[in-house]
């Protein structure tokens, strides 16, 4: 097999072939550093670890040679620059972390390599995963691979984990680790073609993942298919002491929900997300998403979530509000940046200043604003209320019995870079309008890859699901992956 071939695979295809020793691996790890190392263009790794890969990949064999595989050996990942890795920079996309180096491991991270993952090394992200398009990053945006038929402008590959959705969809790794907090796992999963699943609140540990909006981040995977997620998660998920958000829950064997079909399920449509100026191929597809569920067994509902206009404004004060307060730590003090100044008021000053980006001041300016004395009330806990809502509204249409609700994962495909840099900020909020409803609710929502619009470019479709019922979304994701077929990755142009 050619190493080209060997980063074609599946993860579920190379857990199988290592296992098999069809190759070994070190064959694989090193077929994905050379990958990595022809795709700089795209920029979708900030900092690579090729010999930490090949240490990992030598372990690796030496248990597979011994019978002792893990359930994850030799399986070569990328990981979000948000979770933090021993002895390896950790930069959140952020200038303000410049040099700063953990001591210590994220549990999620901590948790695939004891299950024998292989680190390929740390992917670019929007700074402090504030973004929708890997834009913001304080080291460039990344480049999708994919393209407009007949057209060379670079695309966003969403965000913010844009580097974990443009790394998996170009073959730079078998899957990655992703965070969303109002859809940035599930929107750069839509525009590139791949799977990404944000768990149930509570289901991933956040320990040791630079926190954003501490009520809303959750972990969770992006990978090329509906079964490779359910095996990465497998892996990621899982009960932590050191979190008092994570829930003491057994994690089910997800990759056996993978094939269980829909038969007996119903699905929910939301009448609330049909927005205005919606493009008329995401209606056709959403649609079609729905027959496809109907063919495989299941009974489509309309339902109806009557507080859904509210999210998206109700989500813009409580996110910033929590990250004013989880951002205060950056001072210049203990790690990362320092910028000198006359006095320690002067330093934090002039540290911040320099040390965050744009749209990092900006929602911290939005979220001082809101806890500020006067307006606490009448926004932030008037958005808590609303919050409340939200997930009532999905607790009633459960209680009616629907299984999941199937829905948009973003109101268009991938837009070019720079095309919305200039615009309004809220133009940009509105890429997440179809997922953060599920960051508020704090309930499982997976993207599908399910087609492709008329220039080429992918579709996803979003399932959201009851709390800490992933094993329906795999199945009835599944089900969609079936008949959509698996879309075929981008040829790469960029070698």
């Amino acid at each position: 097999m050619s190493t080209n071939d060997l980063t074609e695979l599946t993860l579920a295809e190379a857990r199988d072939g290592l296992r098999g020793k069809a190759f070994s691996a070190r064959e694989i790890a090193q077929a994905h550093i050379d990958a990595v190392a022809q795709a700089r263009a795209l920029n979708a790794y900030l900092i690579e670890t090729p010999e930490r890969a090949l240490a990992m990949a030598e372990v690796a064999d030496a248990k597979i040679a011994k019978g002792e595989a893990r359930p994850l050996e030799g399986l070569p990942l990328g990981i979000k620059d948000l979770f933090c890795t021993h002895d390896v920079p950790t930069t959140a996309g952020s200038k303000i972390l410049e040099g700063f180096r953990p001591h210590y491991e994220s549990t999620v991270s901590h948790n695939l390599w004891r299950d024998g993952a292989v680190m390929l090394g740390k992917l670019n992200l929007d700074e402090f995963a504030m973004g929708s398009s890997n834009e913001t990053s304080a080291y460039g945006p990344v480049v999708s691979p994919w393209r407009r038929r007949d057209s060379e402008t670079p695309l966003v590959p969403g965000g913010s984990s844009g580097g974990s959705a443009a790394a998996v969809a170009a073959r730079l790794c078998l899957g990655a680790t992703a965070t969303d907090t109002g859809g940035s796992i599930r929107q750069p999963a839509a525009f590139t073609g791949t799977v990404g699943i944000k768990p149930t609140y509570g289901r991933c540990s956040r320990w040791g993942i630079v926190a954003f909006a501490s009520s809303l981040d959750q972990a969770g995977p992006i990978t090329r298919t509906v079964r490779d997620a359910a095996i990465m998660l497998t892996a990621m998920a899982g009960h932590d002491p050191k979190d008092t958000t994570s829930v003491d829950l057994p994690v089910p064997a997800y990759e056996a929900a993978v094939g269980r079909g829909v038969k007996g399920l119903t699905i929910g449509i939301p009448k609330e997300y049909r927005v205005d100026g919606m493009p008329a191929e995401i209606e056709r597809l959403w649609q079609q998403g729905a027959e496809w569920l109907r063919a495989a067994g299941a009974k489509v509902v309309e339902v109806s979530l009557p507080h859904t206009r509210y999210a998206l404004p109700a989500y813009y004060i409580v996110a910033p509000a929590e990250a004013s307060s989880n951002l205060a730590r950056y001072d210049g003090v203990r790690y990362g940046l320092r910028v000198p100044a006359k006095d320690i008021v002067g330093m934090y000053e002039q540290t911040r200043a320099a040390g965050f980006g744009r749209e990092v001041k900006r929602r911290i300016m939005i979220g001082t604003y809101v806890l500020s004395a006067g307006y606490y009330d009448a926004y932030y806990v008037r958005a808590q209320k609303i919050r409340t809502l939200i997930k009532r509204d999905f607790e009633t249409v459960y209680a009616d019995g629907v299984d999941a609700i199937l829905t948009p994962a973003t109101p268009s495909a991938a837009f070019g870079i720079g095309e919305k840099q200039n615009a309004d900020p809220v133009e940009m909020y509105l890429n997440d309008v179809f997922t953060v409803t599920v960051n508020m609710a704090g309930l499982p929502g997976i993207a599908v890859p399910a087609g492709l619009d008329a220039q080429g470019l992918p579709l996803g479709l979003q399932l959201i699901g009851r709390p800490f019922d992933e094993e329906t979304l795999f199945a009835a994701g599944h089900v969609i992956e079936e008949a959509a077929g698996r879309v075929a990755l981008p040829r790469a142009w960029w070698r």
